[in-house]
């Protein structure tokens, strides 16, 4: 209450007939607190409305009120930036309308543009910004829920959205436009699967996505000039032909290769990762088109991805293997053939037990297509020829549910094969990163090394009995050297399962999916 009746500071200012308010109020908040575009918008719309007081209330509650509640103003990711949602819709609508690509920071100076230039009577502009709104929230809502099947839309929104993905909007949006009444169901349906082909592809391949703003605007463009029967086909055409970095769809050969090869479970985003695995779980149960199952779709973003040769392979899992059929292993251990879903995360003597053991698990409590496929493929055991066969038969749905034009290759040369290996990242940048703190205490993995300890300094050297060594591996060797470790799998943080790996996974996952 002392701070109202001593602190509190109105002013109060007068304005002549000439005197713009709205220019005055834009100087004002450029000086204070930064308002958001839609807060601009807001201002600038009802400004120029030129009605009652009376009317301009009830056209704030019938066109604007709905922008200032919570699903509305939460603050949503875009990349590496946060944008408050209402203000991320508004330039996406006016990307849709205008058919103009401009950043972020111009929303407000393109939309006043905009009203000037073809739509200077804003009380008929509200209704279809309301309406687009509507349409906008109830796809991403509905693409939210976790069970039962999605709309097509629905389903094209969630996938794009695990993608991070934000430049597909404006095309959702322009669909939904007046102008695009009459495009056929089926045609909006097939344009919906090649964008999302190429999204997903291209997630996949790890391309440059530097751009690609720019050339969703330019496909948008294209397709604004289609009839409205073709705008599936003239995406089709317009994405195959395309060779240009920012724009080219992986062809099947270079896909293939990439997730025969990559350590899948390393490289992508666990998110990314599930929902490509859900995908496949929902093709072999008919969906989102064949012949359904009474199972239903699975659940999105639910199940836990498990390691079927758990990365801890050396304590329950033995091989007489040499070094170099050691790291081979390791790295097949990461690879999307040796990965499923649970419906229920594993413990961690169950996850990282036998494989008999683990099986029977899989069998009793597990009720994915996936994980039974293992259980029936792996009868006999699980090891290195049948993880790379799984990786075979995985690919092939994966390029059966985002297929590309008979007969596209793609850019194979394009992407260099370096680009699906792990960056080079270490202990030090871990720390330096405050990923890993130092001092921690690090442990071998359970077994006979199980009491052994180290602790990681500020430098990044891990120090085993007050030795230094300037890698994980290398300390481990310092407790088994009779054979080559994998460091990054061989410590654990004291006191949890918790690997080096995966300290290092959840850092590379952090960086996006352009690092």
């Amino acid at each position: 209450m002392p701070a109202v009746t001593t602190r509190l500071q109105i002013a109060s200012i007068h304005l002549d007939a000439t005197e713009d308010a709205q220019e005055i109020f834009e100087t004002l908040n450029a000086r204070g607190t930064p308002l958001t575009a839609a807060d601009l918008v807001k201002n600038f719309v009802f400004q120029r409305l030129g009605t009652s007081p009376e009317e301009t209330e009830r056209a704030y509650d019938r066109y604007w009120r709905e922008f200032e509640t919570p699903f509305w103003e939460k603050e949503v990711q875009t990349g590496r930036i946060t944008y408050v949602r209402s203000s991320l819709f508004l330039g996406q609508w006016l990307t849709a309308r205008t058919l103009e690509d401009f950043p972020a920071r111009e929303v407000f100076s393109r939309f006043k543009h905009h009203v000037a230039t073809s739509a200077s009577d804003v009380g008929k502009l509200l209704p279809g910004l309301r309406a687009a709104a509507g349409r906008y929230r109830s796809i991403i809502e509905g693409s939210q829920r976790k069970a039962g099947e999605l709309a097509r839309l629905e389903l094209f929104a969630y996938r794009i959205s695990v993608l991070d993905s934000e430049i597909a909007r404006p095309i959702v949006i322009w669909l939904g436009e007046p102008e695009q009444e009459g495009v056929p169901a089926q045609v909006c349906d097939e344009l919906l699967g090649i964008l999302e082909s190429w999204f997903v592809r291209r997630a996949l391949a790890r391309v440059e996505s530097r751009g690609s703003n720019r050339f969703m605007v330019d496909l948008l463009q294209h397709l604004a000039g289609q009839p409205k029967d073709k705008i599936a086909e003239a995406a089709r055409i317009f994405l195959a032909t395309n060779q240009t970095g920012v724009g080219y769809w992986p062809g099947d050969d270079e896909v293939a290769s990439i997730l025969t090869e990559v350590e899948a479970y390393r490289r992508y985003p666990r998110g990314r990762l599930r929902m490509v695995l859900e995908a496949v779980e929902d093709r072999k149960r008919g969906y989102p088109d064949g012949g359904r199952l009474t199972l239903g779709p699975v659940e999105r973003g639910v199940a836990t991805i498990e390691h079927v040769m758990p990365q801890q392979w050396e304590v329950h899992w033995p091989a007489d293997l040499t070094p170099e059929q050691k790291d081979e292993r390791d790295r097949l251990v990461q690879t999307i053939g040796n990965l499923t879903l649970v419906t229920k995360a594993l413990n961690a003597k169950v996850s990282n037990g036998p494989w008999q053991q683990k099986r029977k698990h899989f069998e009793q409590h597990d009720d994915l297509l996936l994980t039974r496929e293992v259980v029936v493929s792996g009868v006999d055991g699980w090891d290195e020829g049948r993880i790379v066969a799984r990786t075979r038969s995985l690919i092939d749905h994966i390029l059966a549910i985002w297929p590309v034009p008979p007969g596209h290759v793609g850019r194979r040369a394009a992407v260099p094969r370096q680009s699906t290996s792990v960056p080079a990242v270490d202990v030090a940048t871990l720390v330096a990163a405050g990923r890993l703190p130092a001092g921690v205490v690090l442990r071998a993995r359970q077994g006979r090394h199980g009491h052994r300890t180290a602790v990681v300094s500020q430098d990044g050297r891990i120090f085993v009995d007050d030795q230094p060594y300037n890698s994980p591996s290398t300390a481990a060797s310092a407790i088994v050297p009779d054979h080559a470790v994998n460091g990054w799998l061989f410590w654990t943080i004291d006191g949890t399962p918790t690997t080096l790996a995966d300290i290092r996974s959840d850092y590379l996952e952090s960086l996006g999916s352009n690092t």
